[in-house]
C-alpha cells in the first residue's frame, strides 16, 4: 500500500527570525530588572545592584546584536524602551526606596515618582528623535541615557558598600540630591557622550583591549568600588561633553555660513 506523502512544510521568515534574538535579550533584561526589586525586598542590595548592571549589559547587547544581524524593528524599539523604564526607572527607584527613601515618608515616594516619570519622558523623546537624519549630533545624547541614570541614582548605595571608610556622607541629603539631579539630567537637553562613533586606530587597539581586560578584572575583584568610581568619572565627564558639543556646534555653524557665502558669490 502506498504511504501518504507528508506535505507539511515549515516556513521560516528570515526577517522575523533575525528579530527574535534581540527581543529575547530585551525580555531577559526585563526579567533581571524585576528580579533586582525582589532582591531589594529581601534587603539583598548587593545582588540588586549587580542585577541592574547585568540589565544594562543586556540593554547594550540587544541593540548591538540587532544592528549586527539586521534585526531591528519598530516592535523591538518600543519593547526596548518599555524594558528601560522597568530596569532603569522602576527598579532603581524601588531599590533606593527600600534602602533609604522610605525613611523620608511621602517625600521619598514623591522622589521615586518624579524619577520614574523623567525616565519615561526621556525614552519617549529618544524614540521620536531617533527617526531624524543622522548628523554630527549622533555623537551625543540629549540628556543622560536611562541606563546611566539608573546607575547614577544607585551611586549612594554603591558607595555605602565600598571600603571608602574615609568618606562620611549624610545619605538623608545625598540620596534625594542624586535623585533630583539625575531626574533633571534625564529630561534636559544637556549633551552627553553617546560613544556610538568612536574611531579606534589600529595601533591603539592593543591598549584598548588591555584597558577593557583591566576594567573587567577590577570589576570582578572590587565590583562596588569600580562601579562607584565609574559613576563619579561619568559625572565629571558631563562638563567635558558639554564643552565638546559647543565646540562642534560652532564649527558646524561656521561651516554652514561659509558654504552660504560661497553660494551667494556664485549667484552674484
Amino acid at each position: 500500500m502506498e504511504q501518504p506523502k507528508n506535505n507539511l512544510k515549515i516556513i521560516v521568515d528570515k526577517k522575523n527570525a533575525r528579530v527574535i534574538l534581540p527581543n529575547i535579550l530585551t525580555l531577559i533584561g526585563v526579567c533581571i530588572g524585576l528580579t533586582s526589586i525582589r532582591f531589594a525586598l529581601d534587603e539583598k542590595f548587593e545582588f540588586a545592584i549587580i542585577a541592574i548592571i547585568f540589565a544594562a549589559l543586556f540593554d547594550w547587547l540587544d541593540g548591538r546584536i540587532a544592528r549586527l544581524i539586521k534585526g531591528t524593528s519598530e516592535v523591538g524599539k518600543e519593547l526596548d524602551s518599555l524594558a528601560d523604564v522597568i530596569s532603569f526607572g522602576v527598579a532603581p527607584a524601588f531599590i533606593m526606596y527600600f534602602w533609604q527613601l522610605n525613611e523620608l515618608g511621602r517625600f521619598g515616594w514623591l522622589l521615586c515618582l518624579i524619577y520614574v516619570s523623567c525616565v519615561a519622558l526621556r525614552l519617549a523623546r529618544f524614540n521620536v528623535n531617533s527617526n531624524q537624519e543622522r548628523s554630527w549630533r549622533d555623537n551625543f545624547f540629549e540628556g543622560v541615557p536611562s541606563p546611566a541614570g539608573g546607575i547614577l541614582v544607585l551611586t549612594p548605595l554603591v558607595i555605602s558598600m565600598t571600603n571608602f571608610d574615609y568618606i562620611m556622607l549624610n545619605y538623608d541629603i545625598i540620596v534625594p540630591t542624586f535623585f533630583i539631579i539625575t531626574s533633571l539630567l534625564l529630561i534636559s537637553k544637556f549633551p552627553s557622550y553617546s560613544f556610538k562613533k568612536i574611531v579606534i586606530q589600529r595601533k591603539t587597539t592593543i591598549f584598548l583591549l588591555f584597558g577593557i581586560v583591566l576594567f573587567f578584572g577590577l570589576l570582578l575583584i572590587y565590583p562596588f568600588n569600580v562601579i562607584a568610581i565609574s559613576s563619579i568619572i561619568y559625572l565629571l565627564m558631563l562638563p567635558i561633553s558639554f564643552l565638546h558639543f559647543q565646540k562642534l556646534k560652532k564649527q558646524h555653524l561656521d561651516k554652514n555660513l561659509s558654504e552660504d557665502d560661497d553660494d551667494l558669490e556664485d549667484v552674484l
